[in-house]
């Protein structure tokens, strides 16, 4: 077993059952060794856990490119937000990694930084083709982030109870994003 393995175990425990549940212990028996025999693969709990964000990083990053490859304007919003939304869906541990402290106490971890600018390349290129650069593609890319984060994870938590279908809802909102977009342009 090796550190890949080790931090898969880690990501699906944290998708089972959530990342506050991922301890070193836990994580020992889950893989049946005992918790220092772990050291060999991680630099503790912090460690476990910045690999963590660095895995959820990179593939989201990875969903992120595939879903905006060859598509503009409002197809690459759409591909770029339901990217997103699948991958707080399919990995809700995981990408609670990427989003917790980790980042917060160790902004200047280089790896870390580059995973992010790799993921952050495609959503800049499709902000691209509504002519948004600079600081007003970053403020685009904020809104879309929190249009997918949002959206994602109130789904995930069941904060959808009305009987509609939130697919719809995703849509509509995706539609009044993209169309803000498209205003920005004239």
């Amino acid at each position: 077993m090796g550190r890949e393995a080790v931090v898969e175990a880690a990501a699906s425990l944290a998708d089972e059952k959530g990342l506050e549940a991922v301890t070193l212990s836990g994580l020992a028996s889950e893989l049946g060794i005992r918790t220092p025999s772990l050291y060999n693969h991680v630099a503790g709990l912090g460690g476990l856990r910045r690999e963590l964000a660095l895995m959820g990083v990179r593939e989201l990053g990875h969903r992120l490119s595939r879903a905006a490859a060859g598509k503009a304007a409002d197809e690459g919003i759409f591909g770029l937000a339901r990217a997103y939304r699948g991958f707080v869906k399919e990995r809700p541990g995981l990408y609670a990694a990427t989003v917790r402290s980790y980042r917060l106490s160790h902004p200047d971890d280089p790896e870390l930084a580059q995973a992010e600018g790799q993921a952050f390349e495609p959503v800049l290129a499709v902000l691209a083709s509504y002519g948004l650069f600079g600081q007003e593609a970053v403020h685009a890319a904020r809104g879309l982030r929190s249009v997918a984060h949002g959206f994602a994870t109130l789904e995930v938590a069941g904060g959808f109870g009305i009987a509609l279908d939130p697919e719809e809802s995703f849509v509509r909102l995706l539609e009044a994003f993209a169309a803000g977009l498209r205003d920005q342009r004239r």
